[in-house]
């Protein structure tokens, strides 16, 4: 299909900025080098196509192309349960608890609050989804009032791991939780890229997609439970990374110029990681700068949130 040549560049785009990720002055003693590179490597590849991927099928869901999954109290639920476990275990307790046991938890308590965020509120049908989206936002507020409270309580070194835990760091990540949140992201994108097919239908809009004998909401709630799956598993490994989703899909839209989710969906997982592994290289190989990628990553984001928002009110 024409269309799926599309990704041949991406592909390669990222393929040429993970080498030089790699490779890039490269010295004695390679074998550990390579390794950390490496380990970082496919940790920006996982979060960044996990992101680019669930924000392309939610804005499809939401039939809007300016939110992202974040909007429905991801990061803030992600900072909530960081705050509560510091001030239930003390820091020195919740940094002991094994690192595959707390992602295990962490991205298990972000699906099933998602999952049951989905079900109540869209119980009535896919036409709820609206009000689905403006509770997450709600929710995200008070969650975020209530964390700022919390934190006030804590020590100053609490504090501190908080803060730590609050911005998304794609260093020392533990080998095992990336073995499983890559192998988890693969099984998700072969599911979503299993729903394609009906994804493209779902974005003619509700009642075209059922006058076509579309199951709507069946789809809706499994696209929703892929999104949590995906976002669950990038926050839970690195942190709350909110409008990376937004450029990838917003650049995949564009480098596609296709509403067919089987190209979509890929190209927005390779955008987004190409970004993560671009952006890092730029960072660390040749600008020497210690700061956080993710903070520049939003600052961006936010940016082409409010074009892409002044562009549509001038409309």
């Amino acid at each position: 299909m024409a269309e799926a040549r599309r990704l041949v560049p991406l592909a390669l785009i990222l393929l040429g900025v993970a080498a030089l990720f790699l490779a890039w002055k490269l010295r004695a003693p390679v074998e550990f080098i390579l390794a950390l590179r490496a380990t970082k490597l496919a940790t920006l590849v996982v979060v960044g196509a996990a992101i680019g991927a669930a924000t392309v099928i939610f804005q499809t869901l939401t039939e809007n192309r300016l939110l992202t999954p974040g909007i429905v109290g991801f990061d803030a639920l992600y900072v909530f349960i960081q705050t509560g476990a510091v001030m239930l275990l003390g820091g020195a307790a919740q940094a002991g608890v094994p690192v595959v046991l707390r992602f295990g938890l962490e991205a298990g308590c972000l699906v099933a609050a998602s999952l049951a965020l989905f079900g109540l509120l869209l119980r009535r049908g896919a036409g709820d989804i609206l009000r689905m989206v403006l509770t997450g936002v709600i929710l995200g507020i008070f969650l975020r009032g209530l964390t700022g409270f919390a934190q006030r309580l804590l020590d100053p070194s609490e504090f501190a791991i908080v803060q730590q835990a609050s911005i998304a760091s794609f260093t020392a990540v533990d080998t095992t939780v990336l073995a499983i949140a890559g192998a988890t992201l693969v099984a998700a994108l072969a599911g979503a890229l299993r729903l394609a097919p009906a994804l493209d239908a779902a974005g003619l809009g509700r009642q075209a997609a059922r006058g076509i004998g579309l199951d709507h909401d069946r789809v809706v709630l499994t696209g929703l439970a892929l999104v949590a799956l995906m976002v669950a598993l990038s926050t839970a490994l690195v942190g709350p990374v909110t409008f990376l989703g937004l450029i990838a899909a917003s650049l995949a839209y564009r480098a596609c110029g296709t509403w067919r989710h089987g190209v979509l969906i890929p190209a927005a997982a390779l955008i987004g990681a190409a970004i993560l592994v671009g952006g890092q290289f730029l960072f660390e190989r040749l600008l020497g700068l210690q700061s956080s990628l993710a903070v520049v990553v939003e600052f961006l984001g936010g940016l082409l949130f409010l074009v892409l928002l002044l562009k549509r009110s001038a409309r």
